[in-house]
């Protein structure tokens, strides 16, 4: 296998403020993330710099997926790590939140490098936009 890199870059229009997006975001990526069936993922956001972000399968086991590098709510976070790759890659994600005219817009990059696999090349993608639309319609719901 060879050193590969990958890059994925989304934006999701949401109608809710900046604040909302924001909030929604770190829930999603905690306690309320799900994997597209519904089943919970039991992923815990410890939300300050070098927090962890890690999947926890109870009695001590479980996947570490990366620390928090950089927080300013509600516009930024930034997030390094392996995510969910369990071979030699380090993955950096930024989500940013920004005000727009009836709403904010959220803006993911996703970018890595290792001995990345076939299936997650072809996967993630899915995975981003999966997510995106899930935080867009719990924060809509919110401001509701």
């Amino acid at each position: 296998m060879r050193m590969q890199t990958l890059e994925i870059t989304r934006d999701e229009f949401i109608k809710a403020s900046v604040e909302i997006v924001f909030e929604t975001l770190l829930e999603q990526l905690g306690p309320l993330n799900e994997m597209p069936d519904g089943t919970s993922m039991n992923m815990k956001l410890e939300a300050w710099p070098g927090g962890r972000w890690y999947r926890d399968l109870g009695k001590g086991t479980g996947h570490f997926w990366g620390h928090v590098q950089v927080i300013k709510p509600p516009t930024l976070l930034e997030i390094c790590g392996p995510l969910f790759m369990s071979y030699p890659a380090i993955s950096h994600i930024s989500y940013r939140v920004k005000a727009e005219d009836g709403g904010s817009r959220l803006k993911l990059c996703h970018q890595a490098m290792g001995l990345i696999t076939t299936e997650h090349r072809e996967g993630v993608a899915m995975g981003w936009e999966h997510e995106l639309k899930v935080i867009r319609e719990a924060a809509e719901r919110k401001s509701k």
